[in-house]
């Protein structure tokens, strides 16, 4: 077997393997059963009886199995934390990839498929609840998943079936055979003459792949000579770790089938923090060097900031990035549990590094290189916040604040134009979440409410109006006069002011007061909103010599615009956006129709670069269209959907 200790300290260093598949996978279940197998105890979940049903956080496990250190990273399943998900893959040494064994369910598994090949990371897969197969193939969930993978997907294992139920697998490399047994070690037996012609057909599919990358390998294959198990299984090491190929291995993680032998696949076949190291650049020698992939404000813990030892070590009290650590902490039990040092490989929580955020690169002298590190997705939804006494409003900038370090997907948007506090993120369940952790953790109350669109006006037609201002109120009165013409201009145009006084009708000093005024009185037309695209001509006027002003211009410029406007056939125009919805191709139709149905405008589709199986479909569609979107387009795509967004234009408003 391959060195996977990867050492650098004298001892083995940990490895981290990321378990990610979509929610009701069975993934936590699977992440349970293999600490218990090591003889760990599962943490809890932060907030148990709100995430009973769905994991929201990241969850840490280290366990030991046969003198081998671990960090097992339970990832959220729900597409809504995805980010949670991508930030733990970018410390990860190989993602574990879980999933139900039905065909029909292969579209969910795309995303982490190319969430997998973003990161560079060797997989494995893991088909959960196989004891559900009955009589179904495990060859065409094979086929399925691989529809939607760039990588060869090659199976481990071939289930062996008593009474139409699966009972145990055969190892293809080993070929050797195992009946499940709950709650003991699986049991070696003889391979069932049922099983003979699947087994064979099976191991040759996995011979000619890995024959593609081994020469020695391909002679055999050629030959039609039977492999040697160290013929199959040195390629297949080798790939697995460049991520060349992914392995399928398959049981039924509640029962605890399967997990013993997930696990000798793990022991042999994951690499370890070196090998990690050196695909991210990473160099063997120099100072320590550490990755933080997530930030956790603890309450009177204070800051935590999760991080993986690329290089060396670290104790408590040294010095990173300018900043002394303030503790080293592990979360055996999900409790967190202090420690004077942490090692090379290692996943820790560091105390008190105020300033460092997520995907941050520590070292004692501050100078160590930036690792790759996800960027948030951008945002699909949004509310509306305000506290419910404003006493809180410092508090709750406050509160954002850390929400956001947290959670860098979750974005807070001042709009100046609605007065509004914009809390954004990838779904009514993220913001949902986010607005409970408000509540929960920092005991602030909000309201949420949909936001306000930012409509605009303009004229259809040209109008002008003659404005006088006099006011007589004993010594210098106040003296203006001024004929305004508004004129229409071309969508996107903006505002333009001319002046076109001739024979000194009004000083010279008197005009930017009335192109300013006549700027500010477009801030809200006759329809309540901002006018916009329109040009503004002043073409006569008269002064006083004494009681003139620029105040007085300004005055007159203002009672002008309101009338002009008026008569100038006001129209609302409301925002449109260009719209890229990605789905998988069974799902193009309804998204089209989706977006009809919302006033949107196709623009066309075709197939996503890179997404085998999906469909971007392009539209323009109003922003007061896009609120919820993103709810109908899960609930139409099996929560696979999603969309991208940015403005287009500004159109007339028309309705539904």
């Amino acid at each position: 077997m391959p060195d996977t200790a990867s050492r650098q300290d004298g001892r083995a260093a940990p490895r981290a393997i990321a378990l990610i598949g979509p929610q009701g996978s069975g993934k936590s279940s699977l992440f349970e059963a293999l600490l218990t197998a090591a003889g760990a105890p599962p943490p809890r979940r932060a907030n148990e009886s709100r995430s009973r049903t769905m994991g929201t956080e990241t969850r840490i496990g280290h366990c030991t199995m046969q003198g081998e250190a671990w960090a097992l990273l339970d990832c959220p399943g729900s597409v809504e934390f995805a980010h949670e998900t991508a930030a733990a893959l970018a410390i990860a040494d190989l993602a574990l990839l879980v999933c139900e064994p039905s065909p029909a369910r292969a579209p969910a598994l795309a995303p982490a498929f190319r969430a997998i090949e973003r990161a560079g990371l060797p997989a494995m897969v893991f088909l959960n609840k196989a004891d559900t197969l009955g009589d179904q193939h495990v060859r065409d969930t094979l086929a399925a998943l691989q529809a939607h993978s760039r990588r060869p997907l090659v199976l481990r294992q071939v289930p062996i079936r008593e009474n139409g139920e699966v009972t145990g697998y055969v190892d293809l490399v080993s070929e050797r055979a195992y009946r499940w047994r709950r709650g003991e070690p699986s049991e070696l037996i003889r391979m069932p003459e049922q099983v003979h012609a699947r087994e064979a057909e099976a191991r040759a599919a996995l011979a000619e792949t890995l024959a593609d990358h081994d020469d020695a390998l391909l002679e055999k294959v050629v030959e039609d000579a039977v492999p040697t198990p160290e013929d199959l299984y040195r390629p297949l090491h080798a790939d697995i770790a460049s991520g060349a190929l992914d392995p399928v291995l398959f049981g039924a993680a509640e029962k605890r089938h399967g997990v013993a032998r997930l696990w000798k696949a793990l022991r042999h076949d994951a690499p370890g923090p070196a090998e990690s190291a050196a695909r991210r650049g990473i160099a063997p020698e120099g100072e320590p060097v550490a990755q933080v992939f997530r930030t956790i404000h603890a309450g009177h813990g204070g800051k935590l900031s999760l991080a993986r030892l690329w290089r060396g070590g670290l104790k408590d009290g040294a010095t990173v990035n300018g900043l002394r650590i303030g503790g080293i902490m592990r979360f055996p039990g999900g409790e967190p549990t202090k420690d004077t040092e942490a090692g090379f490989g290692e996943v820790v929580a560091l105390g008190r590094l105020e300033a460092v955020p997520s995907g941050a690169t520590l070292s004692p002298s501050g100078t160590a290189p930036a690792l790759p590190f996800p960027d948030p997705p951008p945002p699909v939804y949004a509310l509306a916040i305000a506290t419910e006494d404003r006493k809180d409003d410092v508090r709750l900038s406050g509160a954002l604040q850390r929400l956001t370090e947290e959670d860098p997907s979750l974005g807070v948007v001042h709009d100046a134009e609605s007065a509004q506090i914009l809390l954004t993120g990838q779904g009514d369940i993220h913001l949902g979440h986010a607005v409970a952790r408000l509540a929960e953790a920092h005991g602030l109350k909000v309201s949420t409410a949909r936001p306000r669109i930012a409509f605009k006006e303009t004229i259809r037609q040209a109008a002008r109006h003659h404005a006088r201002h006099r006011r007589q109120t004993g010594g210098h009165g106040q003296f203006a006069d001024v004929t305004l013409e508004v004129a229409p201009r071309p969508r996107g145009e903006g505002f333009v002011f001319e002046d076109r006084i001739v024979g000194g009708a009004i000083p010279r000093k008197f005009i930017p007061a009335v192109g300013e005024a006549a700027e500010e009185a477009a801030g809200k037309g006759p329809l309540g909103n901002p006018v916009v695209d329109i040009q503004v001509t002043l073409l006569d006027g008269a002064f006083h010599s004494v009681d003139s002003s620029d105040m007085a211009f300004a005055t007159a410029t203002r009672m002008a615009m309101q009338e002009a406007l008026g008569k100038a056939e006001p129209v609302v125009l409301e925002p449109v956006d260009q719209v890229t919805v990605l789905v998988p191709q069974d799902s193009t139709a309804a998204a089209q129709r989706l977006l009809s149905g919302r006033r949107g405008q196709i623009l066309g589709y075709a197939e996503k670069e890179d997404w085998p199986g999906w469909d971007e479909v392009q539209a323009l569609v109003p922003e007061a269209e896009l609120h919820d979107l993103i709810i109908e387009l899960r609930s139409q795509t099996m929560g696979l959907g999603t969309y991208t967004r940015r403005f287009d234009h500004l159109a007339e408003a028309r309705g539904r």
